[in-house]
């Protein structure tokens, strides 16, 4: 089993706005591009417009229907962009039983060293996110890498040293930072918007934020700070419905 490292002083991860997803994609396909010619083995992506297509992807966005608490409010879209969340108490981790699941000291990013992985698959079953999936060509365990073979890249611009996802993204809803800062563009966006764990009963202590959906109302809302208190679980609002929805996945 893999011991986890002290938590580190820097924390890479994604801040991701659900009121600004559009549900178009990009960011899956730039990084499933991205991902098939660079960190370990590329992406199997096998008879995709046949009868049996196969493939794996490190981020997949799903689209929900939210029904409002008000009875005379519309229903809401929300689009859910899902991948590694990089936790510190990385589950996968712990059960890999070769070592190779393990979380980086200097920056906090999970990785899989895909040479000694065996394709076990028991840190997709400790993760309670399902953000690992199988490569059904290469027998070994994927997952989202934050890029890091991009993000340290210094032959590329600044304003590209960052996960394919974000710099795709035609909305802007996907933010790439230090979370453990609390003067970084992240942690700001996090603070005056209400950002939330995922799942946080399960004390993973994900890295990743998501920003909650504002109500249709934007005109009146979005001036103002976003209460937290009014989607605590268990029973009502966005964090209560987002946890039965991933449920179902």
């Amino acid at each position: 089993m893999t011991a986890l490292p002290p938590p580190p002083k820097r924390k890479l991860g994604l801040v991701i706005d659900l009121d600004t997803c559009v549900g178009c994609h990009a960011c899956v396909t730039s990084c499933k591009e991205w991902n098939s010619q660079g960190y370990g083995a590329p992406l199997a992506d096998v008879d995709a417009y046949g009868d049996n297509p196969l493939g794996s992807f490190l981020n997949r966005v799903h689209a929900f229907e939210v029904t409002p608490a008000e009875p005379e409010a519309p229903p809401q879209i929300v689009h859910f962009p899902r991948s590694c969340l990089h936790c510190d108490d990385a589950p996968c981790v712990t059960v890999c039983p070769t070592g190779a699941s393990y979380k980086r000291a200097d920056d906090g990013i999970v990785l899989v060293n895909e040479d000694i992985c065996i394709g076990c698959g028991l840190c997709a079953w400790a993760c309670p996110y399902g953000a690992r999936e199988m490569d059904p060509a290469e027998q070994v365990m994927k997952k989202c890498t934050l890029c890091v073979d991009r993000i340290y890249n210094d032959a590329l611009p600044e304003e590209d040293r960052v996960p394919a996802c974000v710099k795709a993204c035609p909305a802007g809803a996907r933010h790439f930072g230090d979370i453990a800062d609390p003067d970084s563009a992240v942690s700001k966006l996090v603070a005056e918007r209400g950002g939330f764990d995922l799942m946080p009963e399960q004390g993973t202590k994900p890295v990743n934020k998501y920003l909650p959906p504002r109500p249709k109302d934007r005109l009146a809302t979005q001036a103002a700070p976003m209460n937290r208190d009014a989607a605590v679980r268990p029973e009502g609002g966005f964090l209560g419905w987002l946890d039965r929805a991933l449920e179902r996945l």
